[in-house]
């Protein structure tokens, strides 16, 4: 018998290589006053926006370029809002990573509101969002948080008292995202590395998380098969387009599937550690990929009533083992041995590399939320996953 479930909506998806080059057109759709929000330097100053930036004044759109360095705070967001109340803006294309988007998002949102933006954060602001928004384009560079197609904008103040807070309302759902895997190749690999293990982990922890359905983990599934064929294909070779394609693809279907089964323990330690300290949210997930999931085996592994766990454990497993025949345990700690391995290959950082401070492990575990986790797990376990990634 089917789980009962409820879907959100995405957004209107174009996905296919060149679609860039119709930007324009879909522009024109919402108005001709744009404001572009991108990177700091990547796409400005690539062949795409110049070819973008001329179709632009072929069809007398007129357009501001907002650059955003790093993840989006409070203090970025209000700036660009401010300077952008009496323009006449019509549409906000977002061009990026997630934190770009991120960004988009939340301006697109804010520039009919007055206050700041952490006035309705989560857990942060005391208002209450009614969803108002300017049409929002998301065009994402990289394949990691699938931000181009969830509801909420991820909103950091790094610092010892920081915050990783989200602006979230069923209407800030972009109206369309533009998923070209022709803007990845440029990607350098470390940002691939990054971004690719945000994009695995948010697929593997959306399949395992205790609110997933039917539905959800056919989607997980295939964007899993992606990831196996592409991520170390597309990290090893940049300029593969096939597997480009393939990460694009595993990155958009991540966003549906953690917008509607919930993330679990890694997105916990990726929001409280990155409220702390300025380390790339791909990297925190990548990281702690392996140890996360070998705690959370041995934890189930004494838990009654976790088969139906442990048998989603051992279908990863066989997913990236492609060995036949095998047991239920070999699977389950086959699947732990290749995040290990991949963890090496993609020559991720560890903890101390990346920049904490080991006496931070304690405080940072008190602030890590594991809800979706399909175990429970307690602050001693929190602790040994960190203490793993420190050595």
């Amino acid at each position: 018998m089917v789980k009962p479930f409820q879907f959100s909506k995405v957004p209107r998806i174009m996905f296919r290589s060149g679609i860039i080059a119709e930007l324009h057109e879909i522009a024109m759709l919402y108005g001709r006053n744009v404001v572009m929000v991108t990177g700091e330097r990547s796409f400005v100053e690539s062949d795409y926006s110049k070819r973008l930036f001329n179709d632009f004044g072929t069809k007398n759109i007129s357009f501001k370029i907002v650059n955003i360095k790093g993840e989006p705070s409070p203090a970025i967001i209000d700036n660009v809002v401010d300077n952008l109340k009496k323009e006449p803006v019509e549409v906000v294309i977002a061009i990026g990573g997630g934190s770009v988007m991120d960004a988009g998002k939340a301006i697109s949102a804010m520039i009919h509101k007055s206050g700041s933006v952490a006035d309705y954060l989560e857990g942060v602001g005391n208002k209450d969002h009614p969803g108002t928004k300017i049409p929002f384009i998301a065009v994402p560079t990289t394949s990691g948080t699938g931000s181009e197609v969830t509801k909420n904008a991820v909103i950091s103040q790094i610092g010892k008292n920081g915050f990783k807070r989200s602006l979230r309302h069923d209407n800030f759902i972009p109206d369309v995202a533009i998923v070209d895997p022709v803007l990845t190749l440029n990607c350098p690999p470390h940002i691939t590395a990054a971004s690719g293990m945000d994009c695995f982990t948010q697929l593997t922890e959306a399949y395992l998380s205790d609110r997933s359905k039917e539905y959800t983990d056919a989607l997980a599934i295939e964007g899993l098969k992606a990831v196996k064929r592409s991520l170390k294909r597309s990290f090893t070779d940049g300029s593969d387009i096939e597997a480009r394609s393939d990460m694009s693809f595993a990155a958009l279907t991540s966003g549906i599937c953690l917008a509607n089964a919930g993330l679990g323990v890694i997105h916990g330690f990726a929001s409280s550690i990155g409220a702390r300290y300025d380390i790339p949210h791909g990297l925190i997930c990548g990281t702690l990929m392996a140890t996360s999931n070998e705690v959370n085996v041995r934890k189930l592994r004494k838990t009654p009533d976790a088969e139906a766990a442990l048998n989603k454990y051992a279908i990863l497993g066989n997913l990236f083992l492609e060995e036949n025949n095998k047991s239920r345990d070999y699977y389950i700690d086959g699947f732990i041995d290749y995040l290990h391995e991949l963890t090496s290959y993609m020559h991720l950082l560890g903890l101390k590399e990346a920049g904490v401070n080991k006496n931070d492990i304690e405080e940072i575990c008190n602030l890590t939320e594991s809800k979706n986790n399909p175990v429970k797990l307690g602050k001693e376990e929190l602790m040994e996953i960190l203490i793993k990634r420190f050595s």
